[in-house]
């Protein structure tokens, strides 16, 4: 197990998700999922949904390629385009799989990572994990996503779960 994997392990307050009742969520906490069941369904998809905020404030949706690297998940894009422009200007950002029955979704901040703000040796099992995953070499910017909350279901509403992170991701 990484360190950032188990930081994010120890900093997370793992309890049920806060919804109206109708929903049928449990109060108790058996059969809350594990973080494991995050980086395996993470690690295991092609493609996921992510979210930004553009300059006027609404949401910009889109499907986007990802790996999970140090027990976190990676994403990244081109300079030039809507997602990663918004991101310079506001680092929020929503991932999700594109799977709606064993739900993942994370919201938190997008951590820059390129040659100016992160270690070659990172960077290059960035670009390894793209290539083995991908077949290409994806270049950077990488985005590193430290999640403020996080959920995950696979059998709703019986094991749903909500991470809160204590250490500002």
């Amino acid at each position: 197990m990484s360190d950032d994997h188990s930081r994010a392990v120890d900093d997370a307050n793992r309890s049920r998700p806060a919804t109206e009742d109708s929903y049928g969520i449990p109060d108790d906490e058996n059969g809350l999922l594990p973080w494991g069941f995050v980086g395996e369904m993470l690690a295991g998809d092609r493609s996921y949904w992510t979210t930004t905020v553009r300059p006027d404030g609404f949401p910009h949706v889109r499907p986007t390629w990802g790996v999970w690297v140090d027990g976190a998940f990676h994403c990244g894009g081109g300079e030039g385009t809507r997602w990663v422009r918004n991101l310079e200007r506001n680092d929020a950002i929503v991932v999700h799989r594109e799977d709606a029955e064993e739900v993942v979704i994370l919201e938190g901040r997008a951590e820059r990572l390129d040659e100016e703000t992160a270690g070659a040796e990172l960077l290059e099992r960035l670009e390894a994990a793209y290539e083995e995953k991908y077949d290409v070499r994806h270049g950077t910017p990488f985005f590193r996503v430290r999640p403020d909350v996080a959920f995950a279901w696979s059998e709703f509403p019986t094991d749903a779960t909500r991470w809160t992170f204590t250490d500002g991701r």
